[in-house]
This record gives structure tokens, sequence and C-alpha cells, in this order.
């Protein structure tokens, strides 16, 4: 048995990339963004999370639920803070960034269904939004005259 063990182990380190194991048993292999170039204010597509991802985990390791105010990103920070415009009826939502999208997926966030209400967008689908960097530190931190990193 222990021979078995160590030639799927022998297997799994040869055949998977170092440290993939690891980050897959959150849910999500981590990517990371280059945070001293974060664009001020980005223009794109925005969707919403479908309900299968209900309870599963996100890519900062919180269990995902679509009643937080919450999104994913492929090109903002984990954990950071984002003010989304919906362009179409300029409603506006902060939520934190907490997850990753497929690396394939091309649009520029993609929301809980709390969030996406907000904008008023679940009819539809997609909207077109704009996304304002806002910080690390949680708005109404910045709002009582903290620093924002």
């Amino acid at each position: 048995m222990n021979k078995l063990l160590f030639a799927l182990a022998v297997f799994i380190v040869m055949i998977c990339p170092l440290g993939l194991i690891a980050q897959k048993q959150t849910g999500t292999v981590a990517r990371t963004i280059n945070t001293t170039n974060i664009p001020p204010v980005q223009y794109g597509i925005a969707s919403f999370y479908d309900n299968k991802f209900e309870g599963r985990l996100t890519s900062n390791g919180e269990v995902f639920t679509q009643k937080k105010l919450t999104a994913a990103s492929n090109t903002l920070p984990l954990n950071c803070w984002v003010k989304v415009t919906n362009l179409k009826n300029n409603r506006s939502v902060i939520v934190r960034i907490t997850d990753r999208m497929h690396h394939k997926n091309k649009r520029l966030i993609d929301l809980s269904r709390s969030a996406a209400s907000k904008l008023a967008y679940i009819g539809k689908g997609l909207t077109r939004v704009k996304v304002e960097y806002l910080g690390k530190k949680k708005p109404g931190e910045l709002a009582a005259g903290k620093a924002n990193k």
C-alpha cells in the first residue's frame, strides 16, 4: 500500500505544475495581478454569477454567496474594493473582489446576484459598466479619513 501511495505521489508531482494541487483545494488557481499599475477606471462588460457557484470557495478562500456584494475579476487584485456603475441607467454599487473568472473569459467583472440586482440588469444578463478602483481599504474606512494604500 505504501508503494502505491508513493508511486501516486511521484506521478502527481511529475504531471502537475508545482503548487497547483495545493491551490486547487481552494476551488480555483490563484493568479497574481500587478498591483503597481492598476488602472483607476476601466470600462467593459459585466455579468453575474450563476447559482451553481453558491457555497463554493472563492479565490480568496471565502465561501461564495449571492447575498453579499462581491465580484470576480481577472484585472483587479483580490480583496480590493471597486465602484461599479451600470452605464445604461447610471446606478452604482460598491463591491469587493473575492474571486477570479476563467482565464479565457473576456468580461471585465462578474458580480454576485445581489450586486447585479442593485445595478438593475438581472433580466438582461450582461451590461456595459464603468469600474473604479477604490483600493484595499473598505470604503467606510476611507470616509473616516484613514489613508488609502
